[in-house]
């Protein structure tokens, strides 16, 4: 619960400690004395939205620092999760708020984040001001408040996992299906790769090794028929063997008379003999060159096949054997996603079965939870001066969202004979703050937040009705802290802890003090309510009396 508040330089309030208990304590005080101030301080330090504006003119800053002690399970967890350290089941939350419009939190002289401030805030602090009533206004919280009175939330967490599960299931199908288009032209060009490449199956290097025995290969060739041109020459018709011969016949018959000529004969026998020496080694010579013409078609080819998928994918050899591995490795995924989107539909109608009688089973607990409700919440008008009405809940099977399939509705007939219509069409401003304490009244024990801040509960009410608000925040004080800021006396005798926000001129600064209330105390305030700040000895008996009569004195 919320222990003490410290404030010093928040607007008019240069300093203030205010001590509060575990039941009811009711703040009064005269219309801008700085009732609201000390509800801005409160939301100040659980994390809320605050500006420069509230620091003390002159000063440097505002610091307001909130004691909470009898810490919950729930909330003890969440500190220990942050490794907050709570000894004796105490934090003290603090803001400062700069001139400068800066502001710093602290949890247990801890840096802390507005958010985490937040989040530990809403653990420990439920305020209800004017603007909440805007929740009954809106039906689309009206299924929050039935939860929240239904109180037992496992259905609900159960059909939220499994609709979660069914969301991300479908997302994710929704993906591979809208793909699968893409994948099936993707898929022709892999499959193209692959064809081609299962052609011409690239192995590493492969290509410069051809290349080389297709340059020998091709060598072989040219040099046999470079030797077999040599050899015709030489000793086919009119080759040199022939002529040579046709030269020794002719000068054959004139070597005796010359000398010379006799010698250059001999010469040229025996050139006749050299060359058919010559071409029978070149004849020789070109049968040992291998040459094997299918090996060199095959090596033709290939490098031909190389060469045309080299230029098709603007690549090496090496960036066509990665080309073809990525395809295989891609194409092997597509067929993993075909088998995902059946495995993923068979996953969906699962899910969606599944989640449709959780969804029925929710809303069968719900009807029995509107039931009780209605019942519960009647009394409560009742008991808050609104017997007239009558609270009926419209409750309908919608389409599945993650709340279930429910569509929820409170309405109410403010006179009898009348059909129920939509709240926001009917209630007062007075009708809706008695409804909304109904409400809260009914699911005060539903959760575990120890203290409710209720902020200006009395607007619209007063004589009979403010006497059973202020009876309904005594009753709820009895199980949960409450602190209530009220104008009316009739709410104000409720109280087990009175303090009083007072405004004076001190020097020449205007000074907000917050002072806690002794008996005698009480019996002025509660008076000047009633009657004006010059009470009468009559009204100072009849507030003495209103104060014993709820005290039990």
């Amino acid at each position: 619960m919320l222990k003490e508040i410290y404030i010093r330089n928040l607007a008019v309030i240069r300093e203030a400690v205010i001590p509060l208990t575990n039941e009811l304590n009711i703040f009064t005080g005269e219309t801008g004395a700085g009732k609201s101030i000390l509800i801005n301080g409160i939301n100040a330090v659980l994390g809320q939205r605050c500006t420069k504006d509230i620091v003390r003119t002159g000063c440097d800053k505002a610091v307001i620092t909130a004691l909470f002690t009898d810490l919950s399970p729930e909330v003890t967890a969440k500190l220990d999760e942050l490794g907050i350290s709570h000894d004796d089941g105490e934090i003290t939350v603090t803001r400062e708020i700069s001139a400068d419009g800066g502001s710093v939190s602290r949890v247990n002289q801890r840096t802390a984040s507005a958010s985490l401030l937040r989040e530990i805030g809403s653990m420990l602090i439920n305020i209800h001001g004017q603007h909440d009533n805007q929740i009954l206004l809106d039906s689309d919280r009206h299924l929050q408040i039935l939860d929240d009175f239904g109180g037992d939330d496992t259905l609900l967490n159960e059909y939220r996992s499994t609709f979660r599960d069914l969301q991300h299931t479908a997302r994710r199908l929704g993906e591979l299906k809208k793909q699968e288009q893409s994948r099936i032209e993707r898929s022709r060009y892999l499959n193209e790769i692959i064809n081609d490449m299962g052609e011409l199956e690239p192995v590493e290097g492969e290509d410069e090794k051809l290349e080389k025995e297709y340059e020998t290969a091709r060598d072989s060739e040219r040099t046999i028929v470079a030797i077999k041109n040599a050899v015709q020459l030489i000793t086919g018709e009119e080759a040199a063997n022939e002529l040579i011969a046709t030269a020794e016949a002719g000068i054959a018959g004139f070597t005796d008379g010359i000398d010379k000529l006799g010698e250059l004969y001999e010469r040229l026998s025996g050139a006749e003999i050299e060359l058919s020496d010559i071409a029978s080694e070149l004849e020789d010579l070109a049968d040992k060159i291998e040459l094997d013409g299918q090996r060199l078609e095959y090596l033709s080819t290939r490098i031909g096949l190389y060469n045309k998928l080299k230029r098709k994918y603007a690549t090496d050899c090496e960036g066509l054997i990665r080309l073809y591995d990525e395809a295989c490795e891609e194409i092997v995924g597509f067929d993993s996603s075909r088998e995902e989107i059946e495995s993923l539909t068979k996953q969906k109608d699962k899910l969606l079965h599944t989640v449709t009688e959780q969804a029925k089973a929710l809303f069968e607990q719900r009807e029995k939870n509107a039931a009780r409700f209605v019942e519960q919440v009647t009394a409560e008008l009742e008991f808050l001066n609104m017997a007239g009405v009558v609270l009926t809940v419209r409750h309908e099977k919608g389409k599945l969202t993650v709340n279930g399939m429910d569509t929820v509705e409170f309405l109410i007939s403010a006179n009898k004979g009348e059909e129920p219509k939509p709240i926001s069409k009917i209630a007062s401003g007075g009708e809706l703050s008695r409804i909304m304490l109904a409400l809260k009244s009914v699911i005060a024990d539903k959760d575990s937040i120890p203290t409710m801040i209720f902020d200006e509960i009395d607007t619209g009410v007063s004589g009979k009705a403010a006497q059973k608000i202020g009876i309904k925040l005594r009753e709820i004080g009895r199980v949960r802290q409450v602190i209530c800021v009220t104008h009316l006396s009739q709410i104000a005798v409720m109280a087990d802890n009175h303090l009083m926000i007072e405004k004076n001129i001190v020097g020449d600064r205007t000074e907000t003090h917050v002072t806690q209330l002794d008996e005698e105390g009480r019996v002025r305030e509660i008076a000047r309510i009633m009657g004006g700040d010059s009470p009468s000895s009559l009204m100072l008996d009849n507030a003495r009396a209103e104060i014993r009569k709820y005290s039990g004195a």
